[in-house]
């Protein structure tokens, strides 16, 4: 079986890596080939372009990129045509997945979008593209599922495979051990800034505000750190200088799961992430900031009431969320102030991760990457079978 792959995403790499270990594992002549990042490639994916260095969120920082993108969808569509792939297979990314969509599409290739687009959110106009560019959709979420059937899509429910990875992803326990050997500390508080740099440069501030103002409170408190990649570090920390935070932070790359671990409670920038807290059962607080034009926009078309997915799944606000744009002032204040509840309440604190607990043993489940791989596998035999009968 050979599938070209389309990911832009750092978490859509990662996803996209396991599945094809899954299916390297279930058909030992699988190749593949496509757009991912360096977790695909160490699983053996030949990488026409390392996608995951440019991805960006925003009208206006995807218009620089708007040139290099239209030279890759050239790219994939000359390799379509060269080496007709069983089937190209989406890892969300959809501005510039849509494009490699049509062009498999336009060449009689079956298209399968895993972790799709959230278009019941916002952009639900966009159905019409999924109909006319997609074979199948392969959703995470029991309610995505629900709304893709409804309006006439092909799709199957897989669970998401965030789950999978928490439970077959082990600690490091030599740096669990060192985070928690740190010093005594009343509370340990784990700070996510996010996996892209603009997510840093406007998050990142703020949470060192946010910082500032529960270190008045809990000067014994630990803070750490978990940064996607040592560039980011290196931004936190200059960012953190130039800011004169005088909190002692704890920098770690590589070590987002073993931070949420030993944490109490987190406070993340808004993204799939919040799915491994919600897995080892860790409050958080989510930020999430964006311009006030992009806020009057996200109000007129985004159609749910939360931004988080565990909030998402469990249909209430499990997890506090502040959306930021302008003054920061008094998401600052409400994000300070959750986070001293839960340094100086302990019953608070464990009332929160109860209610994560309950979730969790309902919708955690994990197999979601074997059940696509086998999905994969199937059609693509289907599909073979009904080529030589014809």
């Amino acid at each position: 079986m050979h599938i070209f792959f389309s990911a832009g995403e750092p978490s859509g790499d990662e996803h996209a890596a396991h599945l094809i270990r899954e299916l390297r594992q279930r058909d030992a002549g699988f190749i593949c080939d496509g757009f991912g990042g360096p977790h695909m490639e160490s699983e053996g994916c030949r990488l026409l372009h390392e996608m995951t260095q440019t991805a960006v969120m925003g009208f206006w920082r995807v218009i620089p990129l708007l040139a290099h993108f239209r030279r890759l969808v050239r790219q994939a569509e000359r390799h379509l045509r060269q080496h007709r792939p069983d089937c190209v297979v989406l890892v969300d990314f959809p501005g510039f997945n849509w494009w490699i969509a049509r062009a498999a599409k336009s060449l009689g290739i079956p298209v399968y979008y895993y972790l799709p687009p959230q278009l019941w959110a916002w952009a639900s106009w966009r159905i019409r593209r999924v109909r006319r560019w997609v074979d199948h959709v392969i959703c995470t979420l029991p309610f995505e599922y629900d709304w893709y059937r409804s309006r006439g899509v092909q799709a199957t429910w897989v669970g998401h495979p965030f789950f999978d990875e928490v439970a077959d992803q082990p600690l490091d326990a030599d740096v669990v051990t060192r985070l928690k050997s740190g010093g005594r500390a009343e509370v340990i508080f784990g700070l996510l800034p996010g996996s892209r740099r603009q997510e840093i440069e406007r998050n990142w501030p703020i949470m060192l505000e946010t910082v500032r103002r529960v270190h008045e409170r809990i000067p014994g408190a630990r803070w750490l750190v978990a940064c996607y990649r040592d560039e980011h570090r290196q931004r936190c920390q200059q960012l953190a200088q130039q800011a004169g935070c005088c909190v002692p932070l704890v920098y770690e790359t590589g070590a987002t799961s073993e931070i949420i671990s030993v944490a109490d409670a987190c406070l993340m920038v808004s993204g799939s992430v919040s799915l491994e807290l919600l897995a080892r059962r860790c409050p958080g607080v989510v930020v999430y900031s964006m311009s006030r034009p992009g806020l009057f926009l996200a109000k007129l078309l985004v159609h749910c009431r939360f931004i988080s997915l565990p909030n998402l799944i469990a249909d209430r606000e499990l997890m506090p969320e502040i959306v930021l744009a302008g003054r920061p002032e008094r998401a600052i204040q409400r994000m300070a102030q959750v986070l001293i509840e839960w340094g100086t309440r302990p019953q608070k604190r464990e009332s929160a991760r109860a209610e994560l607990d309950e979730l969790a043993r309902r919708a955690a489940v994990t197999g979601a990457t074997a059940r696509t791989a086998d999905l994969l596998l199937t059609v693509s035999a289907l599909s073979d079978a009904s080529r030589r009968a014809a």
